[in-house]
């Protein structure tokens, strides 16, 4: 055993919370990567800042992982250490507030909500990521957004201390927020919703898992939408306007059903992903003079 995998796992909390190898496509929800060099799960904040400490005292590349929902891991994997936030899945309710760990998938924190008849979440209910996820891009849907919701966050900071912050902080707009610039990690955090009728939520939530079963293609791996929206433009419709609907690369293409998604249709690799992201950039750009920005991330070797 290496000396630097005993010290990450004593900084992750023991050896339970470290592996090595670890296959990142049972990680993503595109179902594609090669495996990550290490893989570490702490299970509270102080074992989340002392992973994080260890790794930049080292040298190390490191990553933080939520969902997987968001991430394009190369084929021939990632050499550094993958955080996983795994084991951050508190979720507790306080009167109108709910306090939730970053790992926790959104769906989960919608149902306490509605268990609870507290309105205001609802929109985040089908989004395929975690409240970690949704804080860092102020994640939003049919109307809502985390900006309206959110009063507060636990991070880890630059220097791997535990801050405290509020919510007027994080610089929230679409599909941003300064806390990746800023170099935090976000532990956990604090929404503030409305009492409501309990029979409306869950109507309303319905109202939306329908629509996004009608629009999106849900039957097959994807990373949701896969390309950021071009200011007065929908980068679904300049895809399908390029003629790309149903354009494949390998395994991956341009979903039938919604061109601003790309899917693993049938055993597609990483490269695969990523060559049909690129030459659909290139058909788009050519056809309607637009760049488009790859909304998912992409980390490893390809």
């Amino acid at each position: 055993m290496s000396d630097f995998l005993i010290k990450l796992e004593k900084a992750a909390g023991g050896a339970g919370n470290v592996r090595t190898g670890e296959p990142m496509k049972n990680h993503t929800t595109f179902r594609t990567g090669g495996p990550a060099a290490y893989f570490a799960a702490p299970s509270c904040v102080r074992e989340l800042s002392d992973t994080v400490k260890f790794c930049r005292e080292e040298g190390m590349p490191h990553y933080i992982l939520g969902n997987g929902s968001n991430l394009l891991v190369g084929d021939r994997g990632y050499s550094g250490v993958v955080i996983s936030m795994e084991k951050f899945c508190e979720c507790t309710v306080t009167g109108d507030r709910i306090r939730a760990g970053a790992g926790i998938v959104l769906a989960r924190i919608a149902r306490k909500a509605l268990e609870a008849s507290l309105t205001g979440f609802e929109f985040a209910a089908g989004i395929p990521g975690t409240f970690g996820g949704a804080v860092v891009m102020n994640a939003g849907a049919y109307g809502g957004e985390m900006k309206q919701i959110l009063q507060s966050v636990t991070v880890v900071n630059g220097a791997g201390e535990i801050e405290n912050l509020d919510a007027e902080d994080l610089d929230l707009g679409y599909r941003h927020s300064n806390i990746l610039q800023r170099g935090y990690i976000v532990a956990g955090g604090e929404i503030r919703l409305k009492p409501g009728d309990q029979a409306l939520i869950k109507a309303r939530m319905e109202e939306l898992a329908a629509k996004r079963r009608e629009k999106q293609p849900l039957e097959y791996p994807s990373a949701g939408s896969t390309f950021k929206r071009p200011e007065g433009y929908f980068a679904g419709k300049l895809i399908q306007d390029a003629g790309l609907r149903g354009f494949q690369v390998g395994g991956a293409q341009v979903s039938e059903k919604h061109c601003g998604f790309v899917i693993n249709r049938c055993h597609a690799t990483s490269a695969d992903i990523l060559e049909l992201c690129r030459q659909i950039q290139q058909r788009v750009k050519k056809q309607s003079g637009v760049d488009l920005e790859m909304e998912v991330r992409c980390l490893g070797d390809f």
